[in-house]
């Protein structure tokens, strides 16, 4: 799949999607610790973790499917259309956990609702696995070339 949203010819979508899933991450091993007799502090340190990780998913969401809109063409769109159902689920999922969590005070989560959190984190994974595993049609742009970490400290490139 060729894309529109990059920088220097490296698609921009991949890392977009980990800053999301970093964030959901970190939520569930504070909500992990806390349950398991940490501070409650760590509970509502998860909370704002997981709002923060809404609110990005959200917008890279949003940037992925307007760039997946704007590059016309595709043999086939159903693993992009169920690329985003996934990710959709996984945003209303993390707004419920936000609106559940809204009940208590500190905003901490018990265990029923941080085994609702980790299935959310594996369906997050499971939609990061379909999206590495679409198939891709090439580059991001024609005529351009990764530049490999080894090709960077040998020196400049023979032209």
């Amino acid at each position: 799949m060729e894309s529109r949203l990059s920088i220097r010819g490296n698609a921009l979508a991949p890392v977009l999607l980990m800053f999301p899933l970093g964030l959901l991450t970190v939520a569930v091993l504070l909500d992990v610790f806390q349950v398991l007799g940490g501070p409650r502090f760590v509970g509502t340190l998860a909370y704002c973790t997981l709002a923060a990780g809404l609110v990005g998913g959200t917008m890279t969401a949003l940037a992925v499917r307007i760039d997946e809109a704007v590059v016309a063409y595709r043999a086939d769109d159903r693993p992009v259309a169920r690329r985003f159902l996934l990710d959709g689920a996984v945003l209303l999922l993390v707004a419920v956990l936000l609106l559940l969590r809204m009940r208590t005070p500190e905003r901490t989560v018990g265990p029923g609702l941080l085994l609702v959190e980790m299935v959310g984190l594996a369906m997050a994974a499971a939609g990061v696995l379909t999206g590495a595993a679409l198939p891709r049609g090439g580059r991001v742009r024609a005529g351009t070339e990764t530049v490999r970490l080894g090709q960077i400290l040998d020196g400049p490139a023979p032209h």
